[in-house]
């Protein structure tokens, strides 16, 4: 039998509202203030995001990733260039990403065409990573089958006595990715499910403003 009761609860959305008149004309600036709102407010990896890609087939897939910045060029990434969503990104340059802050009654929603960052910038963000997170990426060959645990974890112990006493090196499979947005959606709930959605699309280089039917 299923279980209905996901579907019974409804909550009233009535903290904030989003008009056309109140937010920036460029949804980059927009983003920081709901994004400096989100860390304020102390919400759990405020900066964790859906990332949806999909094959050449047109097969999707979803997951979570953290966002390690972002500005007018677009919102970075960092991952192993071998797995899955790289396959996807390296056959169907093209991804979305969603933010949920249900706490601030918000989402945000953004597409774009996908590039990888240089190595160069790939190289400063590796490097201020901890130590152990450093190991770490040498470490795991993201998405291949694990026989079990041990295996992980042996390959780790490999690792830090192969980098023991030096410098650990950027991998040559792991790196950013950016995503160039061309739309950037805002939502904010309302109350009667009147919701608040305005899209900027990016048209001849200019930002379009429009608000989007709940």
């Amino acid at each position: 039998m299923i279980n209905n009761n996901i579907s019974n609860p409804r909550n009233t959305y009535s903290l904030k509202e989003l008009s056309e008149e109140s937010v920036s004309s460029n949804p980059i600036e927009q983003f920081t203030i709901w994004m400096n709102e989100a860390i304020e407010s102390k919400l759990l990896e405020p900066n964790a995001m859906i990332l949806a890609t999909a094959s050449k087939k047109g097969i999707p897939s979803a997951r979570t990733v953290l966002l390690k910045g972002f500005d007018e060029k677009g919102f970075v990434f960092y991952t192993n260039y071998k797995s899955s969503k790289a396959r996807d990104l390296d056959e169907n340059p093209i991804a979305a990403l969603l933010f949920l802050w249900a706490e601030l009654e918000r989402q945000i929603r953004i597409s774009g065409k996908v590039v990888q960052v240089s190595r160069e910038v790939s190289e400063h963000y590796f490097h201020s990573r901890s130590r152990e997170h450093q190991l770490g990426a040498w470490t795991s060959w993201q998405s291949r089958v694990l026989e079990n645990r041990n295996e992980l974890e042996k390959r780790f112990e490999e690792m830090k006595k192969r980098f023991e006493d030096k410098e650990i090196p950027l991998p040559p499979f792991w790196g950013g990715y950016r995503v160039i947005p061309n739309r950037i959606e805002f939502w904010q709930g309302r109350e009667s499910r009147l919701h608040d959605r305005i899209c900027y699309t990016l048209i001849d280089g200019k930002w379009k403003i429009e608000r989007l039917s709940p």
